[in-house]
């Protein structure tokens, strides 16, 4: 969705949208309607904090890695570029090395998935462990992906995860990027402020530099 300069590439929080499987599904309802008390809506909602757009805190991962709100904002904010790797199954460190990724410190990956709220993707682009110390070599500190996860759904050493960490970027998944041509672009993500927390949803906005 497009307001003004910005697009939104956020995938949006609704009823029924498809979970990780086995995780807490989103629920938005009111618990209290402007009908019934005369003065007004009030919503409540449960979740996973790893429903739609969202990013990882290390302790996601990690019982000993950061929480959500010990992640500084800056991460979240300021320049990023899509890189298309639609034409690819996989992505590593060769891949990622034909592209020109000097001066860049947020990385936006385009892959070949469709990206729809409601299915859960039987499969999606591997991402090898490999591309954490090419991205620190890079001085790139965040990842952002439009797939549920940077390592498959059958994983538990979540390898890629840990070779982000160990190589200090950051993570955020399911953007929504089929529409979005590659190039450079402001970016915002942010998480909310939720103390002690293993990820939070983000409203991610992109708008293009220049």
């Amino acid at each position: 969705m497009k307001e003004g300069n910005w697009t939104d590439i956020t995938q949006p929080l609704k009823n029924g949208m498809a979970n990780w499987p086995g995780d807490t599904p989103f629920r938005f309802e009111l618990s209290s309607a402007k009908a019934e008390n005369g003065a007004a809506n009030i919503g409540q909602m449960t979740t996973s904090l790893h429903m739609g757009t969202h990013a990882d805190a290390p302790y996601h991962f990690d019982d000993d890695g950061k929480r959500l709100e010990q992640l500084s904002p800056d991460l979240y904010i300021g320049n990023a570029r899509v890189v298309d790797v639609t034409r690819v199954s996989e992505v590593g460190r060769k891949e990622l090395e034909s592209f020109d990724l000097d001066g860049v410190r947020r990385l936006l990956l385009k892959t070949s998935a469709t990206n729809d709220p409601m299915t859960f993707p039987e499969n999606y682009t591997e991402l090898l462990p490999d591309i954490g110390p090419l991205l620190k070599e890079k001085g790139i500190f965040l990842l952002g992906i439009d797939i549920p996860s940077v390592d498959r759904v059958d994983s538990k050493e979540l390898a890629t995860h840990h070779s982000l960490d160990e190589s200090g970027v950051h993570i955020i998944e399911n953007l929504m990027l089929e529409n979005v041509e590659p190039g450079d672009y402001e970016f915002i993500a942010l998480p909310l402020a939720l103390h002690g927390a293993d990820g939070s949803p983000v409203r991610a906005v992109i708008r293009p530099l220049g």
